[in-house]
């Protein structure tokens, strides 16, 4: 049984945290919400007051935090001075490539171990232990954080050195957010042109429209397999992360001078339908937008 320091209790870290407790492994888990805190004790976890005391005494630390600043910060100001030098640090966060880079490389002049590893695949996936992870770092580093982060996924690749996790993480989702669009159009124009929805997917499932946004995330409820939309767009992947999402990719295919027309077409398509209220909704409602059904 390890010793494991969890920081960030969300939506995404209150599952992962679950897991790793369920896995037998002692789980000092903190959050600013009580609420969150509360959940973690539920799912086994021991909830502490900080940052620091979670991760004191800790084999490894899990970090999960909404944006790249909040865990610049936690790492300078709370994590640093309080874990073990023998501790693997692992940042699950989707972040800026460059604030990954600059807490790997603080990391690495304290003599700590440090990973990116951001994951895909949702609440759900969290919940159940499904996650695929993306992971910058080392071999080393890699070798020593693949077996953690199994038990709370089915996939953990190395995707490369510091930084890499989250330059693979917003390019996938870059692809992603700009194919749920097209899916989205496509299947807006079908009903105008007097298609019928399913009859539709039955011939682009099988046809070179296919896609995982068509497929396995129909944003067309009663279509295809069970999604967000079959329940009111609600849970989800929410829009508001979505464009987190592309916003970071647009903002990395800036700083290389790469070009992506679609990914920021769908970024600019994504605020707008975050302006009109549909932030907390799941991406896949971004359809009630194209069709004008949208209420906010």
């Amino acid at each position: 049984m390890a010793t494991v320091g969890f920081i960030g209790l969300g939506n995404m870290g209150g599952g992962m945290a679950a897991n790793l407790a369920k896995k037998g492994h002692d789980v000092r888990a903190f959050d600013l919400s009580q609420d969150a805190l509360d959940r973690a004790k539920a799912a086994g976890c021991l909830p502490v007051a900080s940052a620091a005391e979670a991760v004191a005494g800790a084999d490894y630390v899990v970090t999960m935090l909404p944006a790249g600043q909040h865990v610049r910060s936690v790492y300078e100001n709370d994590i640093f001075a309080a874990v073990p030098a023998s501790a693997l640090l692992m940042d699950c966060s989707t972040i800026d490539v460059g604030s990954a880079r600059a807490v790997a490389a603080a990391a690495t002049a304290k003599g700590l171990a440090f990973v990116d590893a951001p994951v895909s695949g949702g609440i759900a996936a969290a919940n159940g232990g499904t996650l695929t992870f993306m992971v910058g770092g080392s071999a080393e580093h890699f070798a020593r954080a693949e077996p953690v982060l199994a038990l709370m996924g089915k996939a953990v690749i190395h995707a490369g050195g510091p930084g890499s996790g989250q330059a693979a993480k917003i390019v996938n989702n870059m692809i992603l957010g700009s194919t749920m669009v097209a899916t989205c159009e496509a299947f807006a124009l079908a009903q105008k042109l007097g298609l019928d929805l399913q009859t539709f997917f039955d011939i682009s499932s099988k046809a070179s429209g296919q896609s995982w946004s068509m497929t396995s995330y129909c944003p067309v409820p009663g279509v295809g397999p069970q999604t967000p939309a079959d329940n009111g767009y609600e849970g989800g992947f929410a829009s508001a992360l979505m464009l987190k999402d592309l916003k970071l990719a647009v903002e990395a295919a800036q700083s290389v001078g790469a070009s992506v027309p679609m990914g920021s077409s769908a970024e600019s398509l994504y605020q707008a339908f975050a302006n009109l209220g549909g932030a907390g909704k799941d991406f896949s409602a971004i359809i009630k937008m194209l069709d004008g059904s949208f209420k906010a």
